[in-house]
This record gives structure tokens, sequence and C-alpha cells, in this order.
């Protein structure tokens, strides 16, 4: 019980900038097999048991402990395999694929109206579900909060809402990749933009009413080599978007964390006008960059994959300096590895970098 307390005050005080002694990490974990191999339990026999298990171990890294010891079918025995596999199960379906049969035509796409659907529910959008009113929203969010709460989160507590389509997702994940940009320079694409944004401005409404502190908004703005749209149509159909939709949050007390895939440099400064505390990425971003410009921004994301999916102690060793090295000039800094940690990275690696990280992780 305390190391679970101990880990949520460590996030609130990362993500407030408050330099913790111990820095903590936020790991986007999905390696069921690593974990059973460095607790010794099964993780597909007893899955809550196993990451229990984990948490005792690494009480600085926040991860999901299921709620159950029921087990869990192993991907072997899974009948779908054709999606590609995330964490202990395969996936049923492609987004991309379902976002390209969509719609049979060009023409079809620039007079699709958001608002006249309104509810997404089974679009794969991954937010799936009701948009059609503020209120509607609010309710499908609220029940997941403690009643006793009413419209106040705890003060201290790093509870959250997160959303995956702050605005750059939505064209993407309801037309396609490639449809998005095929259409995103026609005038008529104006009109749609328009519509996504009034279908979350109910959403950062509702997100405002919640009894949160923090709001986790995620879009994929840029790629590995940087922006995927030109600065001016960012600045046309996103950024002040985001000012409005944050502002929302703001005026409730609620802090915003930006999560980005990709390299986010080129954008980093137009993000946090608009209003984040700080940004999530991945370890294209240039983050000593990004502490040294603001005054201990939440930052997470720098440590890499590839280093640990070596296996070289020295390799992971100099990464885990370097993100310490990092940390010291930002008091809001997590460690993470940006680019995720899935099935396929080896045990050892892992097991290297947080054993590590628990004999270095700490500011002076």
């Amino acid at each position: 019980m305390q190391a679970t307390i101990d880990i949520r005050r460590l996030m609130y005080e990362s993500y407030m900038g408050l330099s913790p002694h111990r820095i903590p990490h936020w790991e986007h974990w999905s390696n069921p097999g690593a974990a059973s191999e460095i607790t010794g339990i099964d993780y597909y026999d007893a899955p809550r048991s196993c990451m229990k298990r984990f948490s005792e171990m690494y009480p600085f890294v926040h991860v999901h402990i299921p709620e159950s010891d029921e087990p869990i079918p192993r991907p072997s025995e899974q009948k779908d395999q054709g999606r590609g596999r995330w964490g202990d199960r395969y996936r049923d379906y492609w987004q991309q694929d379902v976002a390209h049969k969509r719609f049979q035509s060009r023409e079809e796409m620039l007079a699709f109206s958001p608002l006249e659907q309104g509810d997404f529910t089974g679009w794969n959008v991954v937010v799936d579900g009701d948009f059609s009113s503020e209120e509607v929203i609010y309710e499908r969010y609220r029940k997941h909060y403690p009643e006793e709460w009413g419209n106040r989160a705890p003060e201290g507590d790093p509870v959250s809402v997160g959303f995956y389509n702050t605005m750059f997702m939505w064209p993407l994940l309801v037309f396609g990749y490639s449809n998005f940009l095929d259409i995103c320079l026609e005038p008529e694409f104006d009109r749609i933009m328009d519509e996504f944004a009034e279908i979350n401005r109910r959403v950062f409404k509702a997100f405002a009413r919640l009894p949160v502190n923090f709001a986790v908004c995620h879009d994929d703005i840029v790629l590995t080599s940087g922006p995927v749209c030109s600065p001016g149509w960012m600045h046309k159909h996103i950024f002040p978007r985001y000012e409005e939709f944050w502002g929302y949050l703001r005026d409730a007390g609620i802090e915003v964390i930006f999560m980005v895939d990709g390299c986010v440099d080129a954008f980093v400064d137009d993000v946090m006008k608009c209003g984040a505390r700080g940004i999530i990425s991945e370890p294209m971003t240039d983050y000593k960059s990004i502490a040294k410009r603001y005054p201990n921004p939440f930052l997470a994301g720098e440590g890499d994959v590839r280093v640990l999916m070596s296996n070289d102690h020295d390799r992971i060793k100099a990464m885990v300096e370097s993100m310490i090295e990092t940390a010291h000039m930002s008091g809001g800094y997590m460690m993470c590895i940006g680019n995720h940690i899935p099935f396929n990275v080896p045990a050892e690696g892992i097991k290297c970098y947080l054993d590590l990280s628990a004999e270095l992780g700490y500011r002076s």
C-alpha cells in the first residue's frame, strides 16, 4: 500500500514540476513475457499477482495492476493473429484498414459532416462513443470517478482524464492517414475541421466539470522526422483550438499534459504557448532543449527502446545517466521509454534499465 501511495505522490509532484528526490517512471508497458520473467510469476496464469509483484519490486514505476488473477489466453491460443500484437493479445482489426474502407470517394469524404454523425460508437476511432452533446459526454466520463468527490479532485492527487483525439487525430482516424493528406488542403476541409472542433468543444467543456487535476491530451501532430503538416496549416486548424480547449481546463484548475509520438521539436513552443504543463513524447524529441527553455516543465519519453533491445549494459547505463541529467534540469521530469516497451523487448534489457534506475534514479 505504501508503494502505491508513494508513486501517486511522486507522479503528482512530477506533473507539477516540484522536483521529487526519487525520479518516478511513466512507462508504456505492454510486455507480459518480461513481467513473468522478472517476477517469476506467470502473467497469463495470474495477471494480478504478476503485476502486483512487479510493482512491489519497482515501486517507482507506475504500471497497471489487473483487478483479478483470472487467467488470460496466451497469444498463441488466440484466434485472430493477423492484425498485429499489442501486449497480451492480438488486435482484431487494423484501424487504418477500417478508415480507408469507410468512404467510397473523395467527394464523399469532403461531404462528410462530423456534427451530423455525432455518435461515433463502433467507428474504431480509438475514443468511440456518442459525442452528440456535452451532457452525454460528461455523463459517460463522470461515472469513472467517485461520487463523493463532487466536481473537485482531491488536492495533490494525480487523478486525470485522457483524450486521444485532441484535434489532429480526428480526421486521421475517420478518413485514414493517406486520405487525410489527400483532402486536408481542400477548401471544403475547413468546414470539416470546424465541425470536429465543435465536437471537441463539447468534450473539453465536459472535462472541465470532472473531478480531475490533470488532462492528458494526445495528438500525433508529428512523425519521427518532424511535422506532418505545415506550420501555417497547424496555426489555422490546430493550435488555436488547443488554446481554446485547454483554456476551459485551466479555468477549472486542471493542468494539461500533451502526449505526442515522434519528434515534436518544431512545435514545442506552440504547444507550450497554448497552455500545456509539459510534454510526453518519444526519444527523437530534444528534451534537454525543452528543459533549458521552460521552468520545470513536465517531461517524459527520453528513453529509447532500441537501447533496451541491444541488451548492452553499458549502453543502457549511459542512457539512464543521460536521463538523470535531464531530470536535474527539470523538476517535472519522469523517466520513460518513449517509444514503448512492447512484447518483443528482452527481459534482461528491461531489468537492467529498471535496476539501474532503482540505484541511480535520484535528484541530488
